[in-house]
């Protein structure tokens, strides 16, 4: 009997789809927004051996639901979705898709940059609103981006990607801070290492690129955003729970901060009441880091073919808790 696999909240190409279907009984639930609440869901849940999707939060009272479960392929880089020790104790394998979405997420992420520094979504709803109707005055007028110093909070592949377009592309001095040194990107990219408080100090602008976890929950808050000064541009593309919304707001209607950046917000989609989004000094974007054609189809195809190996006994390209695992 084949084995079974469901599928979750983000639907997969048909060409993906049939891959899957050569191997698994498949069960398709991506067309619902929350099947965790669903009979038909949690049935197929309960035999299947495989799971792959995003966007759901996969937790103990699900994993408790799931006792054939062995592989879940997480169609994203960041995990902050799964009980990642819950999985690993029942011996269930978390797969994600790192790599393929670096270059596209460090595209938004200086997007972001240039859109802020340069005031392009502000002006360009001014002149859409026709106030255009004399010379620009010093009142509008945006930053340099060309040799300012960034300062990049997360010396992974999607920060590293932003430091090489800061370093090469527009000539500015990139200083870092991650959990440890990485002196390979030091001599390839020429960054240099800083402690956190001294990074923010000597920053025009900070882009948030560390993943979201237990410790750095609320990493930027009041005092944070106290040390970068008012000139400073603060870049989220992290995961909103990486700052304190509440200081940030404030932070940036007083003045404390120059403007803000965010593709990612602490709910999402942002709720109504959510000020931000409506802040002159801020371009706020629908988490759109990995959204484009490609990314997305070459994320979706790396979490079939894990789900695949990983089913199959093998070791998939990009396992996460592989070694939590005990797997060699």
């Amino acid at each position: 009997m084949s084995k079974t696999v469901v599928v979750f909240n983000r639907p997969l190409e048909e060409a993906l789809k049939a891959k899957l279907e050569q191997h698994f009984e498949v069960a398709d639930y991506s067309h619902l927004k929350d099947p965790s609440e669903d009979p038909g869901f949690l049935e197929v849940l309960g035999r299947a051996e495989g799971a792959i999707g995003s966007s759901l939060k996969f937790g103990q009272e699900l994993i408790d639901r799931a006792p054939n479960l062995k592989v879940v392929s997480s169609i994203s880089v960041g995990v902050d979705n799964f009980d990642v020790e819950a999985l690993s104790r029942r011996g269930i394998l978390l797969c994600h898709t790192p790599d393929v979405l670096t270059e596209t997420t460090a595209d938004t992420g200086f997007a972001l940059i240039m859109a802020t520094a340069r005031r392009v979504v502000e002006l360009a709803d001014w002149v859409r609103d026709g106030q255009w109707k004399e010379s620009l005055t010093p009142a509008y007028f945006g930053v340099d981006v060309q040799g300012a110093t960034l300062g990049v909070v997360g010396m992974g592949r999607i920060g590293a990607a932003i430091a090489r377009r800061g370093k090469f592309g527009f000539n500015m001095r990139v200083l870092y801070h991650n959990r440890s040194r990485n002196q390979e990107y030091e001599r390839e990219i020429g960054v240099e290492y800083r402690e956190l408080d001294a990074l923010l100090e000597q920053s025009d602008f900070v882009c948030v690129t560390v993943p979201f976890s237990k410790q750095t929950e609320k990493m930027f808050g009041k005092r944070e955003f106290e040390l970068m000064g008012p000139k400073t541009i603060f870049v989220n593309i992290a995961r909103g729970g990486v700052v304190d919304e509440p200081a940030l707001i404030e932070a940036l209607e007083q003045g404390t901060i120059r403007a803000a950046g965010l593709d990612v917000f602490v709910k999402e989609p942002i709720p109504a009441d959510n000020p931000l989004p409506r802040m002159r000094n801020v371009v706020a974007l629908p988490h759109i880091g990995s959204a484009t054609d490609a990314t997305r189809y070459a994320m979706a195809e790396l979490a079939v073919d894990n789900l695949v190996r990983g089913l199959a006994g093998e070791r998939p390209k990009a396992p996460y808790n592989w070694k939590d695992l005990d797997r060699d």
